[in-house]
């Protein structure tokens, strides 16, 4: 189904009141435009996040965004269409699944410009994309996750942690590669044998896909049944099967978020969250649409990292008194490592 009306597509629960007025202008005929993945806007995960960076870019130049839904994969070149014959200036679309539409619809319409996001269209992040309108917005998050790792692992009792996926993407497999590169860090420097199980580094538990259904239940199950008691579903709306598994077991099990703070976005996991791995999404897209509403539009990849707060690890929160009085200074310092490259992580990103 196509959904392609704006101010028809379903956004948060929660809107934000519009800002004071902001000072900026925006170039004549400005339209924003931003097509989601699968999941929707309201996923408490990084189609919402897009969908606020949007809002509030949009709100600051005082103009009107339109958003469209996908359901499905077969919903986004249609999507994108609907958003060319609306006369979109620029287009955001969220999701590493949208990656290869976007690229095809970048090249076909170049007065058009693109905002991509989870997108590697510049492979070798030399600076150069597949098209001059297209701008990639990614985030290393196995930076991240190698805090969560290394978290979860001091946590952990029963010295099995847990971890699974929506689909096999290199967006999705970067958290449960620095989750488990963490883990093994904490083993390392505690001689410690914390088990990573759902991700073997090259392979491991996925569902197929991104909606919180039977499918993402049996996957959480399959390593609550192993014996983990921490876990981390990547993957937009997964997390809410994974919960609803955890509740269901009667164990003291911890719940690790990504994209958003869970936290924050989502009260009714809140109980159950260790931390979250943050990726920057909102405040990407809302400098993206910013820099193009103003006839700025820079189509040079942008990389969330550690160091330009583009990735970062949630508080613990509830769990501040369940994890370590040390934990903090260990992952502060880890951290500076990472940064400083002292404490390599590898990943797709890496340079």
């Amino acid at each position: 189904m196509i959904v392609a009306l704006a101010g028809c597509s379903e956004a948060p629960p929660e809107e934000t009141a519009a800002p004071e007025e902001s000072g900026i202008t925006a170039i004549d005929g400005f339209k924003p435009c931003m097509v989601s993945d699968a999941g929707g806007f309201d996923d408490k995960s990084f189609n919402q996040l897009g969908f606020e960076g949007l809002t509030a870019a949009s709100d600051a130049l005082g103009v009107e965004p339109v958003t469209v839904q996908s359901d499905s994969e077969s919903d986004f070149a249609p999507n994108l269409t609907a958003l060319i014959d609306q006369n979109c200036t620029v287009i955001i679309t969220v999701g590493f699944a949208l990656a290869s539409a976007a690229g095809e619809s970048a090249v076909a319409n170049p007065d058009v410009e693109y905002v991509s996001i989870d997108d590697v269209v510049d492979n070798d992040f030399d600076g150069e994309t597949d098209a001059p309108n297209i701008k990639p917005i990614v985030f290393d998050t196995s930076q991240a996750a190698f805090l969560a790792g290394y978290a979860a692992a001091s946590y952990s009792t029963a010295e099995k942690v847990g971890t699974f996926g929506g689909m096999n993407f290199p967006t999705v497999s970067i958290f449960m590669d620095g989750f488990k590169q963490g883990v093994e860090y904490y083993n390392e420097a505690n001689d410690a044998s914390v088990e990573v199980l759902g991700w073997d580094g090259t392979d491991g538990v996925f569902t197929g896909g991104f909606a919180a259904n039977q499918d993402a239940i049996n996957a959480a199950q399959g390593l609550v049944d192993q014996g983990v008691d921490v876990l981390l579903p990547v993957g937009g709306p997964i997390y809410q099967s994974a919960a609803s598994v955890i509740r269901d077991s009667g164990r003291e099990i911890a719940l690790v978020g990504v994209d958003a703070d869970l936290y924050e976005t989502d009260p009714t996991v809140a109980d159950l969250l260790l931390t979250s791995i943050l990726k920057g999404i909102d405040v990407g897209v809302e400098d993206a649409v910013l820099a193009a509403g103003q006839g700025e539009f820079d189509a040079a990849p942008f990389v969330g990292t550690l160091e330009n707060d583009g990735v970062g690890l949630a508080p613990f929160h509830d769990f501040e008194d369940k994890v370590s009085p040390e934990l903090q200074a260990e992952l502060d310092e880890i951290a500076a490592g990472i940064v400083d490259g002292s404490i390599p992580v590898a990943s797709y990103l890496a340079s």
